[in-house]
């Protein structure tokens, strides 16, 4: 295996692992989306453990964002070049982390449980707009690169 293949499967895996993180994260909240709106009894409990995991969800995706980051690097500095697309790439990626992340301060850090079924929205539309940019980083690669 060549240095060119090896960081294209790190670049890639990566971006799998990044991807997944966020999946998961999504299909736990939709797992305790009823205990974390309803009584106070069990969401103290389910909040808990929505920290514990999102505290070892957010190492896991910080270290893929990472590899993802360094592995383009090294992608296009030795091989591909500084093209406009790959401007172009990582122009969406730190849209991506931008919008990821502001929306998260802005939305989710205040959230506090039990919550209702409305503010308990704003993870969804994390997700949508985490997703949504996926699928445009993805579209943009496979499609118009």
């Amino acid at each position: 295996m060549d240095f060119h293949t090896l960081l294209l499967f790190i670049h890639v895996t990566c971006f799998a692992a990044w991807f997944g993180t966020v999946l998961a994260s999504l299909f736990l909240l939709k797992t305790l989306e009823s205990r974390l709106t309803g009584s106070a009894l069990r969401a103290g409990e389910d909040a808990l453990l929505l920290r514990e995991f999102i505290k070892r969800e957010t190492k896991v995706a910080d270290v893929a964002f990472i590899g993802v980051v360094l592995s383009g690097i090294l992608l296009a500095s030795f091989f591909h070049g500084w093209t406009l697309w790959v401007a172009v790439k990582s122009g969406l990626i730190v849209l991506q982390v931008s919008l990821t992340m502001g929306y998260i301060i802005r939305a989710i850090q205040p959230l506090s449980y039990p919550c209702t079924p409305e503010m308990f929205r704003n993870w969804y539309r994390l997700f949508a707009i985490s997703l949504g940019m996926f699928a445009l980083v993805l579209g943009v690669t496979f499609f118009l690169l």
